[in-house]
């Protein structure tokens, strides 16, 4: 029994010893940190990443930094991206201002060169958490266009909700990327995730959505924030989803100055 004790104190302190980090040898889709300059209602975010891809590995890198005016926030979009049946998705904000401006907030693992995702190790601290700031010509057409095995179903939901409310999360997103470039965490597949991460997120809000399994099982998510009132009340969520399938206007659009609004017709709540 004493040798067992011995053997779990050992193996919980080498677990509490390791330590995330910001200096690695990332891999050049997540190389760069986004951060935030906040002044008022005035917000320069600084590496917002737009890559110009060919493949999904082969790609141009481009980043730029932009301001945003808070009092000019319109909207913010849950966008839903399917790959492995409907239980599953990959989810991502994006913050839609006035004058077509949308950026993108995909909460993802920060993988070293020549790692590779799984679930499992994503348990066990082997990823960073990474907040990937981004134009939807990047993190979306990616999706929608360029990877193929498996291909990926990307949807689109307009959020329903105070604009205090929307002002408030984007406020707290961008404190969360600020904090990560500060002190990096880790990645946990199932507390730290792209979904967990967007319910984390919006807890600043009062009266925020409860939690549910629907969060964890994240492909149910839309349904979930349509049963409570959060994505266009009155329409049926079967025809929002079906309103809501963006692959082939996205295609259609390439990488058109006004890719955003592209996808966007027809959507409910535009």
């Amino acid at each position: 029994m004493t040798g067992f004790a011995l053997l779990f104190a050992v193996l919980l302190g080498w677990w509490s010893g390791i330590e995330p980090s910001n200096d690695r040898d990332w891999q050049p889709d997540v190389a760069r940190l986004a951060h935030a300059e906040i002044k008022g209602d005035r917000v320069t975010v600084r590496n917002v990443r737009n890559f110009a891809y060919r493949s999904e590995t082969d790609y141009t890198p481009h980043y730029y930094d932009r301001t945003y005016d808070l009092g000019k926030l319109r909207s913010v979009d849950l966008i839903a991206v399917y790959w492995m049946g409907p239980a599953i998705a990959h989810t991502i904000l994006s913050f839609g201002f006035e004058g077509g401006d949308q950026l993108a907030i995909s909460i993802e693992t920060r993988k070293e060169r020549g790692e590779t995702y799984s679930t499992t190790r994503g348990f066990f601290k082997q990823y960073e958490l990474h907040y990937v700031v981004a134009d939807e010509r990047d993190v979306v057409r990616l999706r929608t266009s360029y990877r193929k095995d498996p291909p990926e179903d990307v949807y689109v939901y307009r959020l329903h909700g105070p604009l205090e409310n929307a002002r408030r999360v984007f406020l707290q997103y961008m404190q969360r990327i600020n904090d990560l470039q500060a002190r990096p965490e880790f990645y946990n597949t199932l507390i730290d995730n792209c979904t967990t991460g967007i319910w984390m997120n919006a807890r600043i809000n009062p009266g925020h959505v409860p939690l549910s399994w629907k969060v964890f099982a994240s492909g149910y998510l839309p349904e979930y924030l349509h049963g409570v009132g959060m994505l266009a009340p009155g329409v049926p969520f079967a025809e929002l989803q079906r309103l809501g399938y963006i692959n082939p206007r996205a295609r259609a659009a390439g990488d058109a100055e006004d890719f955003s609004r592209l996808i966007r017709v027809g959507l409910p709540g535009q």
